[in-house]
């Protein structure tokens, strides 16, 4: 059973030990990552999925939150993007689909991964045009629930945009196609150049 799905960012910085006073300028990341959280909590998983385009802090960084007030033996299950295709990770999430709303279990899932990372000319990777706009498509995708949108990206803008996150937010959508949810943008900046989104899937009962 599909219980919960959860966008979370993955840098670092937004860890105390790391990030230090810099934290504060990440603060509405942090409050968003804990008020999912609790949801995630309330949603009382058996079983995480937690999908990422990179080993290490991928997925440790979002559990680090996340992870927090759930059950210490919960069953976690990672899967690591190798794949460059896009499309591949919606169908593969659509694959899963069948087996998490047939099972017993409460399974919840984390996409972890961060928006374009060219949105500060003082940002690691400077300034390209293509970086808003293409973390505004998505956002506007993810409020919409419109999964085409996100898997016809220009090319251009998808390249330029410098994302990491993408394949592992439409593993989260292909999961979520067959189900009815609501989704919700919780927070969204940028303040170092590199876009960090938290958004979440709730599952509404079938009428």
């Amino acid at each position: 059973m599909l219980v919960y799905g959860v966008i979370s960012p993955h840098p670092p910085i937004i860890l105390p030990e790391i990030g230090r006073s810099e934290t504060k300028k990440v603060q509405k990341t942090i409050s968003a990552l804990e008020k999912a959280a609790h949801e995630l909590a309330l949603a009382k998983p058996d079983k995480l999925i937690i999908i990422s385009p990179h080993p290490q802090h991928g997925f440790q960084v979002p559990l680090y939150y996340l992870g927090q007030n759930l059950k210490p033996d919960i069953e976690i299950e990672e899967i690591l993007v190798t794949n460059p295709s896009y499309s591949y990770y919606c169908d593969l999430g659509r694959e899963n689909q069948g087996k998490i709303q047939n099972s017993k279990e409460r399974v919840a899932i984390i996409a972890s991964g961060d928006m374009s990372h060219v949105l500060k000319t003082d940002g690691p990777y400077g300034f390209n045009p293509a970086g808003p706009k293409l973390d505004k498509i998505i956002i506007d995708g993810i409020k919409n629930k419109d999964i085409d949108s996100l898997l016809n990206i220009d090319e251009r803008v998808l390249n330029q945009g410098a994302e990491c996150g993408l394949r592992s937010f439409l593993f989260l959508f292909g999961v979520f196609k067959s189900t009815p949810y609501k989704p919700e943008v919780l927070s969204y900046e940028g303040p170092f150049g590199v876009g960090y989104l938290v958004a979440v899937l709730r599952p509404e009962a079938e009428k």
